[in-house]
């Protein structure tokens, strides 16, 4: 599959993971607290800057009967969509000054558009991708509009069927846009750790050839560092300054300390896993002469024969190669033989 690139970074296979800091709703409606959060994602080891991009209107209407209430066990039961939708809103006109801000800093930024229209606002914004969320994934006339603006799409799979997944794709390649990245992951927030499924990642690049990222809701670290283990070449986690500034995400957004060790893992761990050849590191050559080798451990007297006895697989590793001893035994020496010789080729007649 073929790399793509959001802005200045290269996405794919053999890549640095692309690091996302979800902004959301962590902000509680304050530009200043969205601000310092931005700094914080810097100095964490942020790639890129995420938002949101939706009005509560064009997500859900304002009604009280029972089917617009949220429940099923999440941190939200009880409450209207509306109402959630609400808090979670980020201004509109706040998003060119946290795009510059962003883009000062040297990180990337785009968003998650929920309708046409945020679509046609973003646009204005010269973002360099788009993020089709979770639940958004149904909505084909939206990913449609997003693919034919021609960037790359990162789709999340949290509630997603196989059916559901083939339609987006085929949404983005209708629209002659095969710059598509999968996010795996799990709509439960957060995300209990036998809910996740990490083996979904490589069914995934195989089954639809695209490039397979993470948007992860578990508590800590070990969920997106396994995930790069696995190939992900996109880990997206929830950002916040204090969980205790509260806010609906807050139970499973990731505070500044926690994202730099899990971005100081996942660079620790590239690092690790290097590239695919084979090959072997320069210290390691060098501790080779420890390995086993062929040496003469009893004084031979020319003409003499090699024998299990007067030859054997010793350290270090000056002599020739063990795997040599059956060819040798049985020959005879070309001259006088010291007890300690490595074994070598001009040694036998």
């Amino acid at each position: 599959m073929n790399t793509i690139k959001i802005a200045n970074r290269e996405i794919g296979k053999n890549k640095p993971c692309f690091i996302i800091a979800e902004l959301s709703c962590n902000h509680n409606n304050s530009l200043d607290i969205a601000m310092n959060t931005i700094h914080a994602m810097k100095e964490a080891g942020a790639d890129c800057v995420k938002l949101q991009t939706s009005k509560p209107g064009s997500i859900t209407i304002d009604c009280d009967k029972d089917v617009f209430k949220v429940k099923g066990g999440t941190l939200w039961d009880g409450r209207t969509l509306y109402d959630l939708y609400s808090e979670t809103y980020t201004p509109w006109e706040w998003h060119l000054a946290i795009k510059n801000e962003v883009e000062r800093l040297g990180m990337i930024f785009f968003s998650s558009p929920f309708d046409l229209e945020a679509v046609d606002f973003l646009e204005t914004l010269n973002v360099p991708a788009y993020k089709i969320a979770s639940f958004e994934i149904t909505d084909i006339p939206l990913i449609n509009y997003v693919a034919s603006k021609g960037r790359p799409v990162i789709i999340s799979t949290g509630i997603a069927d196989e059916q559901y997944i083939e339609d987006a794709i085929k949404a983005c390649k209708d629209e002659g846009n095969d710059k598509i990245v999968l996010l795996k992951c799990t709509s439960s927030y957060p995300t209990p750790i036998d809910r996740v499924n990490l083996n979904v990642i490589n069914t995934l690049r195989e089954k639809y050839g695209v490039n397979i990222g993470l948007s992860d809701h578990t508590e800590g670290s070990l969920v997106a560092i396994g995930a790069v283990a696995l190939g992900a070449c996109i880990v997206e986690k929830h950002f916040i300054l204090d969980r205790n500034l509260g806010g609906p995400d807050a139970a499973f957004s990731m505070e500044p300390s926690e994202f730099r060790i899990m971005v100081d893992g996942i660079r620790d761990l590239e690092c690790a896993l290097g590239q695919p050849e084979i090959l072997v590191d320069e210290k390691v050559i060098s501790s080779r002469s420890f390995a086993r080798s062929l040496f003469v451990v009893e004084d031979i007297l020319k003409g003499e024969l090699f024998t299990y006895t007067n030859v054997k697989s010793i350290r270090p590793g000056n002599g020739l190669l063990p795997k040599y001893l059956p060819d040798i035994i049985g020959k005879t020496a070309k001259e006088n033989i010291e007890r300690g010789t490595p074994m070598s080729f001009d040694l036998i007649n």
